[in-house]
């Protein structure tokens, strides 16, 4: 990975002379009170490595007669250099060779010299940023869509489910109904038929009536027409026999009543509403059940392509441990980007700009007073191991200040290492 070995910065902002050499590893932490050039530091080397894109609107000092200067050292061994009236770029490699911007954009990643870009993109950009870096940003894209397209499908199902459950719920139950709606023609049919059989048993029983007055009559006429006897005997016997068969027959005979069909027909449109609301009810409790299969296998579909997703990103080459994405945005030890701490959120930024260009082994941190003494000594361990260097400004002049900018200069630094300020030329008439 390249570094920054030294930096030389004149003139540019506020800064009026710094000289640094930063650690190669972890932190190098810039101190001051406001507005005495930390940023400036940041901002000339940014400047200074990245192109003029990042010039700063007004890289001149206030006040300075004498143009912006920069001079850095990187450990390739490259010297990149601005200097003079229009701050031209200088790359000179160890063997004296010149090169210029394209050899800087090979190694200097932009985030890197401009963490705020990072930061300050939405949830999305940051993910896809990541994706991009580990190589599943497709992949995870298409299952993506899959898993919307199956959700959608299995919360249309969900809806048709609980509104047939909720209708089978409303629906009444009549347990005493019969499991098919009748017919008013079959219970007509049953009714002439049981109408027909007592018409014949009336029939029978009339002529056993009938029957019962011949052999009355007939006795009777016995004593009367005692000339006509042995016709009248014989008749008497035949009807004997008659009557025999016919008192048999009637004992047997048994009358079925015709009322549970009366009231059947009187009660059939009663009925047949009971029937047809017993069969919704079954109907619609067989649909929900119906859509609840369908439901459950979609979110069986749905979780194998969430194994699919977790599974895509557990095996690729996340830059940071806890790191993940979730619904198109960054996951950090479980927390969204703006539910985390501001150094979670500094530690993250650096993990993933350092994955861009894995040969810029530096990167510039701007305002690092928002984390405490813990935190930092904790992130400045995180970058040794991961040998990183960091070069940062801080609000403050404690000991975990590398260096210190007062007024433009850095505190502690030898007078006679200052750069003299040189003084405008002036001419006079005659001279030359």
């Amino acid at each position: 990975m390249i570094k920054i070995n030294k930096l030389e910065i004149e003139n540019v902002k506020r800064v009026k002379a710094v000289k640094i050499e930063p650690t190669a590893s972890g932190l190098t932490i810039v101190g001051g009170k406001n507005n005495q050039g930390k940023t400036s530091v940041l901002d000339a080397i940014a400047w200074g490595l990245g192109g003029n894109k990042h010039r700063p609107s007004q890289a001149e000092r206030d006040g300075s007669v004498v143009p912006p200067y920069l001079h850095i050292v990187l450990s390739n061994g490259l010297v990149v250099e601005r200097k003079g009236k229009n701050s031209d770029l200088k790359v000179m490699d160890p063997n004296g060779e010149k090169g210029g911007q394209q050899l800087l954009n090979g190694f200097v990643e932009e985030l890197a010299i401009d963490l705020p870009k990072f930061m300050n993109s939405t949830n999305r950009e940051k993910a896809d940023i990541l994706l991009r870096i580990i190589g599943v940003g497709e992949q995870l894209k298409q299952l993506e869509l899959n898993e919307q397209e199956i959700y959608n499908r299995r919360h249309a199902i969900g809806q048709i489910a609980d509104q047939k459950q909720k209708y089978a719920k409303e629906q009444p139950y009549f347990p005493d109904a019969p499991k098919e709606p009748i017919s008013i023609s079959d219970l007509i049919q049953q009714q002439q038929a049981i109408l027909a059989k007592n018409g014949e048993n009336h029939r029978k029983r009339e002529q056993l009536n009938s029957l019962e007055y011949q052999y009355s009559q007939q006795a009777k006429e016995i004593e009367r027409l005692k000339q006509q006897l042995a016709t009248a005997e014989l008749a008497l016997s035949q009807t004997a026999k008659d009557l025999e068969i016919a008192k048999k027959s009637a004992l047997d005979l048994q009358d079925e009543s015709t009322e549970e069909l009366e009231r059947n027909i009187q009660q059939i449109d009663e009925i047949n509403r009971k029937v047809r609301a017993n069969l919704d009810k079954d109907k619609a409790e067989s649909d929900a059940n119906d859509y609840r299969m369908q439901y459950d296998k979609l979110t069986t579909e749905i979780n194998n392509v969430r194994k699919q997703k977790n599974d895509l990103l557990n095996n690729a080459n996340l830059p940071l441990e806890g790191l993940s994405v979730a619904d198109g945005e960054l996951i950090y030890n479980g927390q969204k980007w703006d539910n985390m701490s501001g150094a979670d959120q500094l530690r993250v930024s650096t993990a993933i700009v350092r994955k861009l260009k894995p040969n810029c082994g530096f990167i510039l941190l701007d305002k690092l007073e928002q984390m405490d003494m813990d935190t930092l000594n904790e992130f400045g361990n995180w970058l040794e191991q991961e040998g990183l260097q960091a070069i940062a400004t801080r609000v403050s002049t404690g000991e975990e200040c590398s260096i210190i900018i007062e007024d433009g200069y850095v505190v502690g630094q030898e007078a006679a290492e200052q750069p003299p300020v040189e003084q405008p030329k002036t001419w006079k008439a005659g001279e030359f």
